[in-house]
């Protein structure tokens, strides 16, 4: 399958695009640098969530170990137990 070939017309519905979008983004207030501050500061706030969020649950699983692991391996003890007889 072949690319479609990017023509003079495509140069110009661009620039004019941009054009566009940036005039809106200046009435805006907005400019590049608050757009790409804003884009770090949430890939780093989502990075900490995850995080936190790995962390918070590592917690639980440690807890929950604590009790299923024994009562998992009496059973697999049990099981193995019967089955050799």
């Amino acid at each position: 399958m072949a690319m479609p070939r990017i023509t003079g017309g495509t140069v110009v519905r661009l620039l004019v695009l941009s054009l566009i979008v940036g005039l809106v983004l200046a009435g805006l207030n907005i400019d590049p640098q608050n757009i790409l501050v804003s884009m770090r500061d949430g890939a780093i706030k989502l990075f900490d969530m995850g995080v936190d969020l790995f962390g918070w649950a590592f917690t639980y699983v440690l807890i929950g170990a604590v009790v299923v692991i024994p009562i998992w391996l009496i059973m697999y003890l049990w099981r193995y137990m019967r089955g050799s007889r």
